[in-house]
């Protein structure tokens, strides 16, 4: 098949509304529809339950009643600590329409992380699990003026009305079933979205309603020109996250499809249950969870009945031997793809109409100008690595609908993420000459050991290719003599295998051994430690940050014993 990228992308251009209401795309026009299916939900204790949406529709009405009637105006922030499960639409749905902003929060959240989001954004109100009612009691701050409790059996007992804590489902109950949808402007927030904090306090990203059509051109693309074939779309991925919010949830009711909603644990063979027993086609599977897949079983088609059309991948790169295994084993070539809380879904693939390779995040997707630049805000040649970076408009001059508004309440924040007209990504990646983007590293990842410049990606990918291993992260261990040595943490797949002294020497050996042929000699991780599980934020990105920290933390260590011991010498 020709590759169309040139062309398609060439041709693009934005159409979006003065005025816009993302409730409208996901849902009001689609309600219309008695029998269309939105969601499917399951938990693992057993719980099923299908709505369409005309149900999400109607259950949204009545909770907009409901929240307006406790103060939430146009503007408010009112957040959302929910799974995935059917309320977590409606109450999005609900916020939206009352021209509120949501703002979603993970579930796995304590006190602390809850405290400083609700205090930070001055959330009016919270829409929450029940898993998370003890963690907001002991967090809640002044600002929140009321508290409504989703779970899976009736609330009210347990409740306390003085403190104005509510049973969700009462509140919809009594809620009228007729509301008038704020008009907001594309352009008004919808959405607050903390960023995970690895490199300083969280900061709260401001996005507008007109976002969701910015997003929607990598979406089709990276899912085989979606909804072309669907039957039903899941994503383990938290709804808390902009990847599952973005890259599952909302784009899959823009286009009036089925998302499955599933609450519990991921495992490789949930997973494997899921995509089989509810005939997913479609699917957005970080390469966490494709490592878990493959562990599991490594041979699907032989015995199991999949129907999936396109996978998604994102968040860590997904490498050589995953790719290669998505290929054989699932019958399909992976989609990566590149994006940010503040501005999304910019590069990725699209390998049913685009030429793919196994390594590269892809090409700029329609609609978005993205390039590599140097610290001063210039494209860098062909082959030099950079920063990736996004401009405002795209190849036409028009504005790109994908950014974030603002930093909530954090100007020089927001100034420094953007040179010019180019919003800095803080990752490093190399542009070849066919256009396609090479990741290396996160800026802030990066380090210098013997003199050289080190990327983890690259090594991590040559790690996982071997079958011991399991999850790896690459950080630099402080040294006196290199500056830096390369030190490797790794997860390993069967531990059990590898319990004896002798057995592990003998795995290390192996592995070094595997990164200084692959690789460079310099390369080759000096110190592999072996760990039962890596240090990971809420969207499954590895926290090498935690690690590095580790290693500085243990060298000071080490230089006060050796200081303690040199003094305890010399009286």
């Amino acid at each position: 098949m020709a590759d169309t990228y040139r062309t398609t992308y060439d041709a693009f251009r934005w159409k979006v509304p003065a005025q816009l209401n993302i409730e409208q795309f996901i849902c009001a026009r689609w309600a219309k529809e008695p029998g269309r299916i939105a969601i499917r939900y399951e938990s693992d204790s057993g719980q099923q339950s299908t709505w369409t949406y005309r149900d999400l529709h109607l259950a949204a009405n009545r909770l907009a009643c409901a929240l307006r009637e406790l103060g939430v105006d146009r503007g408010d922030r009112v957040a959302i600590v929910l799974p995935q499960r059917p309320i977590t639409a409606v109450a999005h749905i609900a916020i939206y329409r009352l021209g509120a902003i949501a703002m979603p929060l993970s579930i796995l959240f304590g006190p602390e992380a809850l405290a400083y989001r609700l205090a930070d954004s001055e959330a009016s109100g919270v829409i929450a699990d029940a898993s998370a009612l003890e963690a907001l009691r002991s967090a809640r701050p002044d600002c929140v003026r009321f508290l409504a409790v989703a779970a899976d059996e009736h609330t009210a007992d347990w409740l306390d009305p003085s403190e104005q804590e509510f049973d969700v489902q009462d509140l919809i109950n009594h809620g009228h079933p007729r509301f008038s949808a704020v008009k907001t402007l594309a352009s008004e927030p919808a959405q607050l979205l903390y960023t995970s904090g690895t490199t300083g306090p969280p900061k709260g990203a401001l996005i507008p309603h007109r976002a969701l059509i910015g997003n929607l051109p990598g979406f089709v693309a990276s899912q085989h020109w979606f909804p072309d074939e669907a039957h039903c779309f899941w994503s383990p991925a938290d709804w808390a996250w902009t990847g599952g919010l973005m890259d599952a949830l909302l784009p899959s009711l823009y286009f009036g499809q089925t998302i499955l909603a599933y609450k519990g644990r991921f495992s490789g063979e949930t997973a494997y249950d899921l995509l089989e027993r509810y005939d997913i086609s479609h699917a957005f599977l970080f390469p966490t969870a494709l490592k878990a897949m493959l562990k599991t079983d490594p041979n699907p088609q032989s015995h199991r009945k999949l129907r999936l059309r396109a996978v998604m991948s994102a968040g860590e790169s997904v490498g050589h031997t995953l790719y290669q295994w998505c290929e054989e084993a699932l019958g399909l070539t992976v989609n990566e793809m590149f994006g940010q809380t503040e501005m999304n879904y910019v590069l990725g693939n699209c390998s049913r109409y685009w030429a793919s390779h196994s390594g590269s995040i892809g090409r700029p997707y329609p609609g978005h100008r993205v390039a590599v630049i140097d610290e001063s805000g210039r494209e860098m040649p062909d082959g030099s690595i950079g920063e990736i970076a996004v401009h405002r408009n795209d190849r036409h001059g028009h504005p790109d609908p994908v950014f974030f508004i603002e930093y909530w309440r954090n100007l020089k924040a927001t100034d420094e993420k953007f040179t010019g007209d180019w919003c800095r990504t803080g990752d490093l990646a190399i542009k070849d000459q066919d256009g396609f983007f090479w990741y290396a590293a996160r800026a802030d990842d990066m380090f210098k050991a013997a003199g050289y410049r080190i990327g983890p990606g690259e090594i991590e990918n040559c790690l996982l290719q071997h079958s011991a291993v399991a999850n790896v992260a690459v950080v630099p261990k402080p040294d006196s003599e290199r500056g830096n040595l390369v030190k490797a943490f790794v997860v390993l797949s069967q531990p059990e295998k590898y319990q004896h002294h002798r057995q592990r020497e003998k795995l290390t050996l192996a592995l070094q051994a595997q990164v200084r042929q692959k690789l460079a000699p310099y390369e080759y991780p000096k110190e592999i430690e072996f760990i039962e599980s890596l240090p990971m934020t809420t969207s499954g990105k590895v926290q090498r940050a935690v690690l590095r920290q580790l290693e500085l933390d243990r060298a000071h260590q080490q230089q006060r014993l050796q200081g303690e011991e040199n003094a305890g010498l010399s009286t």
